[in-house]
C-alpha cells in the first residue's frame, strides 16, 4: 500500500471514530419536573436543541412536588430538580443531605399574575368574602405544607390583621384543587397558572389579588442541583446551566405584559410549553405566565423571607443559613459565556 493510500485509510478511520456514537456520546442528566409551566425553560432548551449543543441528553421524571425530589437528588438518582422553596429543603441541609439552590425557576414581578389569592366565586358574590380580614376561618388550599406559597398566604392574612393559624389549611395538589373548588371542599387557594385560569373559566373562582399586592417579588420555585452532580460533574453542570439560561432568555423574549406575545418566537414557545404540559395552545396563551430572570438568578431576598417564616412556624428543625445551600457559580459561568442579556426588539 502506498503512503498516500495509508494516509487516506487513516483519514477515513479518524473520521469514522470522530463520528462514532462512543466518541460523541452525550452526557446524561437526570432532571426532575413538576408538571406545570415552571418547567418551561427545560422544555424550551430541549426543543430548541440547547441541551444537544451542550453535549447533554436529559432524562426527565415528573414529581408531585419538589419535596419528593430531595431524596433522589441526595442519592444521585436525580441530578437536577426544581420546584417551590420548602422547609424540607432546609431541613435536608441540617441532616447533611447536600443540595444546592442554583437558579431561578419561577417568580413574581410587577405586572405578572401567575400566582394569585383565589377565592370561591359564590363566597365573593354572597358578600361572605370582601377583604383580607375575611380569610378568617376559611379553608385555604396549599399544594403542600411549609412551602413558599405558605409564606404568601401568611402575608395575605397579615394584611387583614390575621395570623396563619386563623385559617384552616387543606393540603392538596394544584390539579386536584380545580375539582376542590367545584365541589366546595376548599374556600380558596394560593393558586398558580394554568389552574387559576381553568377555575375562572369554570366560573367557580375569583382572582382576588396577586401576590404582588401583599408579598412583592415572591420567589415561587427554584432549580436545585444534587451535591453529587454539582461537585462531581461540575463541567456538565455548567453546560446544563448554559442551555437553561439560553432558554430563560428565549422565554423572556416571548412574554409581553405577563402573557405570551404574538410574534413567531412567542408562538413557537407556546407550542413547546403546550406540548410539555399537555395543554391546548389556546389555554396556554390565555393563562398568565410567571416571571423568570433572563440570567437565571434567583431572588435570594425572597428565599430568605421563606426561610424566616419556616423558622418562625417551627417547620425547620435545625440551624441552617441560606448561604449554606446557595451556589450561583453555575449561572455566573453561563452568563459570562453568553454575555449580557439583550431583550429582543419588538
Amino acid at each position: 500500500m502506498s503512503i498516500q493510500q495509508w494516509r487516506g485509510a487513516l483519514c477515513v478511520l479518524a473520521c469514522t471514530l470522530a463520528l462514532s456514537p462512543l466518541a460523541h456520546a452525550a452526557d446524561v442528566v437526570k432532571v426532575g419536573l413538576v408538571g406545570n409551566a415552571s418547567d418551561a425553560p427545560v422544555y424550551i432548551a430541549q426543543a430548541r436543541g440547547y441541551f444537544r449543543d451542550a453535549g447533554i441528553e436529559i432524562q426527565t421524571s415528573t414529581f408531585d412536588s419538589a419535596a419528593k425530589q430531595i431524596a433522589p437528588l441526595a442519592t444521585g438518582d436525580l441530578d437536577v430538580g426544581g420546584g417551590a422553596t420548602s422547609a424540607g429543603l432546609f431541613n435536608a441541609a441540617t441532616r447533611k443531605i447536600d443540595l444546592r439552590i442554583v437558579a431561578d425557576r419561577s417568580r413574581m414581578a410587577p405586572g405578572y399574575s401567575f400566582m394569585t389569592l383565589m377565592i370561591r366565586k359564590d363566597l365573593v358574590d354572597s358578600g361572605r368574602f370582601k377583604t383580607y380580614a375575611d380569610l378568617k376561618g376559611l379553608k385555604m388550599a396549599l399544594a403542600a405544607p411549609a412551602i413558599a406559597p405558605s409564606t404568601m398566604l401568611n402575608a395575605a392574612a397579615e394584611k387583614g390583621g390575621l395570623t396563619f393559624d386563623d385559617m384552616e389549611k387543606v393540603y392538596i395538589s394544584y390539579p386536584l384543587q380545580v375539582s376542590a373548588f367545584h365541589s366546595k371542599v376548599v374556600d380558596g387557594s394560593m393558586m398558580i397558572e394554568p389552574f387559576a385560569t381553568a377555575i375562572v373559566k369554570a366560573n367557580e373562582g375569583v382572582r382576588f389579588s396577586t401576590t404582588e399586592d401583599f408579598l412583592p417579588s415572591a420567589q415561587i420555585a427554584l432549580v436545585y442541583y444534587g451535591e453529587k452532580f454539582a461537585s462531581g460533574k461540575t463541567d456538565i453542570g455548567k453546560r446544563f446551566m448554559k442551555a437553561y439560561v439560553r432558554a430563560c432568555r428565549d422565554y423572556n423574549d416571548a412574554v409581553v405584559n405577563g402573557k405570551f406575545g404574538d410574534d413567531a418566537n412567542a408562538q413557537e414557545i407556546v407550542q413547546i410549553v403546550s406540548k410539555g404540559i399537555n395543554m391546548s395552545e389556546a389555554d396556554v396563551r390565555e393563562a398568565y405566565v410567571q416571571a423568570l430572570d433572563p440570567d437565571g438568578r434567583p431572588n435570594l431576598e425572597a428565599v430568605a423571607r421563606d426561610l424566616a417564616f419556616f423558622r418562625k412556624t417551627g417547620s425547620i428543625t435545625g440551624d441552617v443559613k441560606l448561604d449554606q445551600i446557595v451556589d450561583l457559580s453555575f449561572v455566573e459561568a453561563a452568563v459570562k459565556e453568553l454575555g449580557p442579556y439583550k431583550p429582543k426588539a419588538r
